[in-house]
């Protein structure tokens, strides 16, 4: 019986010898992937093939979900990204969660090794680990602005063999992100290895920075990674359930027939309403609501030091700030649990404790979001000034 595989932690960067790189990698799905696709689903492709060269086609075969959302994410990428996206390359999925569960599945065997980096969204930890996947951590810090580097992929790589990395940017919970350059080497990397990258790119368009763009996407340099985005954040569609991935060609076939088993597609009503969210007026609003999420960083910022928290992440992008309780906020509460359940009591304010992002520094840390807009945000961080006053934090 095999034994579960167990969380470990990447050695320090600076004892790691580099690892050689095959001189071939090969990039082949999951075995466990290998479902047979419905043969409805193929029929279904072929209809909309047929129609589309002008045929036609009557579809007694299946109940038809809405189109067009592939053709407009396609779109999406020539304009934010000038990259060339061939709408077969785009799943759209239930949500970003949908793409990763679909995407890990594909991807991953049972067993095999993938990095994360700690602080990181705990959902990529749960979901590899209730498919078998051994979860790696790569402790990043403010030293590399909370984002990964080759020197902790090669220490990683020491260790054995590594199957993926998982890179979010801009990322939950801290907001940083990699530069188009450092985006580039990590994808490097990981092809010239035979390691699959996931990036995570559902902040785009979230930034705050000069000279970022919306934000890099991976497949500029490697079309061997899987890229998930979403109409959660940008386009402010929670609720809708809808997201996308770009798909490897080595994958597509995988995650089509995975797909077809799992959750078969989106409610085509999202489908319909995702194509209009690509048109120039939804642009236009979604650009303003990012400038006020820009805006509102600024105030948070604004106001790190009457708040005494330290080791606070830059907030390139999304809408979190990610910082470390002072030391006599911890020793008056024990961890960011006790402050936070004190605060929410105390003051009327609901921050995140950071254990759910990081098992080992996180009871230290708290995240906030600013994503309720600068007066919420203002009202609140005046609340949680005075409630350190009062309780002599100051």
């Amino acid at each position: 019986m095999r034994r579960p595989p167990r969380s470990s932690t990447a050695a320090p960067a600076s004892t790691a010898a580099p690892a050689p790189a095959p001189t071939t990698p090969t990039f082949v799905p999951s075995a466990r992937s290998q479902v047979p696709p419905f043969t409805v689903m193929s029929i279904l492709g072929r209809v909309a093939a047929l129609r589309a060269a002008g045929h036609d086609v009557v579809s007694l075969c299946a109940g038809e979900p809405g189109g067009g959302a592939p053709p407009a994410v396609a779109g999406h990428y020539r304009r934010w990204y000038g990259l060339d996206v061939r709408p077969e390359q785009v799943a759209i999925t239930t949500g970003s969660s949908g793409a990763f569960m679909l995407g890990f599945l594909a991807a991953f065997s049972p067993g095999e090794r993938v990095l994360l980096s700690r602080p990181g969204y705990p959902a990529y930890r749960n979901i590899l680990t209730a498919l078998g996947v051994e979860v790696v951590d790569v402790d990043v810090d403010a030293g590399t602005r909370y984002q990964p580097t080759v020197a902790h992929l090669e220490a990683a790589l020491a260790e054995g063999p590594v199957a993926g990395l998982v890179l979010a940017s801009p990322a939950n919970p801290t907001g940083t992100m990699v530069s188009a350059d450092e985006l580039a080497e990590l994808a490097r990397w990981c092809e010239e290895r035979g390691v699959r990258l996931v990036s995570d790119e559902i902040y785009h368009g979230i930034v705050h920075t000069d000279g970022q763009g919306p934000g890099a996407c991976a497949w500029r340099t490697s079309r061997t990674a899987l890229v998930v985005s979403s109409f959660s954040k940008y386009w402010g569609m929670p609720g809708w359930r809808l997201g996308w991935m770009l798909m490897p060609e080595d994958l597509a076939g995988a995650i089509d027939g995975l797909a077809g088993s799992v959750a078969l597609c989106p409610p085509a009503a999202a489908q319909r309403a995702a194509v209009e969210a690509f048109g120039e007026d939804a642009y236009a609003f979604c650009e303003e609501q990012a400038g006020g999420f820009t805006a509102t960083r600024g105030v948070v910022l604004a106001a790190l030091p009457r708040l005494g928290w330290a080791d606070a992440a830059p907030a390139d992008g999304a809408f979190y700030l990610w910082a470390r309780l002072a030391p006599g906020m911890l020793a008056e509460f024990g961890s960011a649990v006790g402050y936070c359940a004190a605060l929410l009591e105390e003051a009327g304010v609901a921050l995140t404790p950071g254990d759910d992002f990081d098992a080992v520094h996180g009871p230290e840390f708290v995240r906030l979001s600013f994503a309720a807009g600068p007066e919420a945000v203002h009202e609140a961080l005046e609340r949680i000034a005075a409630w350190h006053a009062a309780r002599g934090l100051a």
